[in-house]
């Protein structure tokens, strides 16, 4: 439960304020909500076109908040939500039915508490369910391997399909990347159990149960090629090739670790360091060197899989943070047994330092940037943020030191770190909703616009946005320098083709005057964004 209410204090609070964010929570989200204008559950749907780049459980589940909630920020990021909290409950349970409660407590509130998990929770894409379905069918298949018990070979099925439909093949093949190289090691140092031969079978077939209906309806419906772009090109080709211009060196995950696992990573070396001593230790508890063997395997191998991949997103290697989150939690267990270790206050204590850095990099980067006007709205939230980090890991430090307090210093940090996200929740991201027009721009077309009136956008980022804001069909158009090779439609043809057309464009960059028959009107300007109106006589 420990692992369930952090998890909530991380994700729930302000999750429906503010709008979505452009360009994968409003393009995820429309699809969702295109559920439901065209009541199709099989074929996903973006801008009113067949769109088969991602599986359907996160749509599934987006789609039915949003028939009880209405298309909100709240119903797209709910699923996201959710699965965070159940990740956090999974891990935390798992470690303490293994080594203890105390393991688990602080399994839970690492992985929780740690920034990439807590902004993946609150984000409306899918790799939340991903990674919670992976966590889940690692930890079962564990279970299965440690009692065998079949069980627990078909939850883990259950859990690999689930993760299937939330991303494709990438959940089981994690899943088979992990369990593998642990029972191998682990067999050269103790008898485990042996399922009995039907027990794959059933979990085959729980898993084919789950998946195929969906496959078999999308054959049915969409045929061969929703096959070949949903498998071939953006499962396979994601590996092999580069989409989206989404690529980076072999390294890419190094500094995304880094980050991602903050403020937890000024532990890890030290963690890591100890269970390997630990692992070389004769003496030492069988289920404690199982559950480090398990984490190693978890933690190692799918960051070298991700790495060698050509195309690369920060949010990947996600899945394997519950992983990082054992091997420190196993760390801090061994030393609040000891009262306190040196080693421990002294990486509590770099933690200020590294919160110092990553200041001094958003200043310079907003001087480079050239958004010191605008970083001011934002600096309060950021400034409580770091101070309750830097507050929360000093206390952990001082903690650490003391026999009487070690235990509770792991508790300290996760709790300035809930109260960082709280004061981002409230805070930050309020006034960062200046910074985001087209959603409000969208909302003068919507209440002034009337049948057959075109909506596009132009020299402007946030087509997402304006299609999730507004409804299907929104129109991207070429700015006249792009027309050869062409990108996005001719805007002569969309502006002239209708009564009347609405553009988003720079209120500094008017859209291009290729219909001087028709009158262009300024309607509103937000920010950095102006919505003209085109309308008057039709075009010759």
């Amino acid at each position: 439960m420990v692992g369930a209410a952090v998890a909530a204090l991380v994700t729930l609070p302000g999750l429906g304020l503010g709008t979505l964010w452009d360009n994968s929570e409003t393009a995820y989200g429309e699809v969702a909500r295109e559920i439901l204008l065209t009541h199709n559950w099989v074929v996903m749907h973006l801008d009113g076109r067949p769109w088969f780049i991602q599986p359907p459980l996160y749509f599934w589940l987006a789609g039915a908040f949003a028939a009880l909630l209405g298309p909100t920020s709240l119903a797209m990021r709910l699923p996201s939500a959710l699965a965070t909290i159940a990740m956090g409950a999974a891990t935390g349970y798992a470690v303490a039915r293994q080594v203890g409660e105390r393991a688990g407590a602080y399994a839970a509130v690492v992985l929780s508490c740690s920034l990439m998990q807590a902004v993946v929770g609150r984000l409306a894409i899918m790799d939340a369910l991903l990674n919670a379905a992976v966590t889940m069918a690692i930890f079962w298949c564990f279970e299965a391997l440690e009692t065998g018990r079949s069980r627990y070979a078909i939850y883990a099925a259950i859990a690999a399909a689930l993760g299937f439909l939330a991303k494709g093949p990438v959940a089981p093949v994690v899943v088979a990347l992990v369990i593998v190289p642990f029972a191998i090691w682990n067999r050269r140092h103790e008898r485990m159990a042996a399922l009995p031969w039907w027990s794959w079978g059933a979990a085959a077939l729980a898993f084919g149960a789950i998946i195929l209906p969906w496959l078999a309806g999308l054959a049915q419906q969409s045929g061969s090629h929703a096959f070949a772009i949903l498998l071939g090109k953006y499962t396979i080709g994601r590996y092999t090739g580069v989409i989206e211009d989404q690529s980076g060196p072999f390294w890419y995950y190094v500094p995304v670790l880094i980050l991602g696992f903050f403020p937890w990573i000024a532990f890890l070396p030290a963690a890591a360091r100890a269970g390997i001593d630990e692992l070389r230790d004769a003496a030492a508890l069988p289920e404690r060197g199982r559950l480090l063997r398990l984490a190693f395997c978890w933690s190692v191998v799918p960051f070298v899989f991700f790495s060698f991949a050509r195309t690369k997103l920060p949010n990947y290697i996600a899945l394997e943070f519950p992983a990082l989150a054992v091997v420190v939690a196993l760390w801090f267990d061994a030393v609040a047994r000891k009262g306190g270790t040196r080693a421990a206050a002294i990486s509590a204590a770099t933690v200020p330092f590294a919160v110092g850095l990553l200041a001094i990099a958003g200043s310079m980067f907003a001087r480079d940037n050239r958004l010191s006007i605008d970083v001011h709205l934002v600096a309060p939230g950021l400034l409580g943020m770091a101070l309750a980090v830097f507050a929360g890991s000093l206390a952990a430090a001082v903690m650490f030191g003391r026999s009487d307090a070690a235990r509770f210093a792991p508790y300290a940090l996760g709790g300035s770190v809930v109260v960082a996200f709280l004061a981002l929740a409230f805070f930050a991201l309020p006034q960062a909703e200046a910074y985001k027009p087209v959603p409000r721009l969208a909302a003068v077309i919507e209440r002034e616009r009337e049948p057959g009136d075109a909506v596009a956008i132009q020299r402007f980022s946030g087509s997402n946005a304006l299609l999730f804001y507004t409804r299907p069909v929104v129109h991207v158009l070429a700015p006249s320098e792009n027309l050869v090779p062409l990108k996005g439609e001719s805007p002569r043809e969309i502006i002239c083709a209708s009564p009347r057309a609405w553009v988003i464009a720079p209120k500094d960059r008017p859209p291009d005057d290729v219909a001087p028959e028709r009158t262009r009107t300024v309607v509103a300007q937000d920010g950095r964004a102006a919505l003209y109106l085109y309308d008057g006589p039709p075009c010759k």
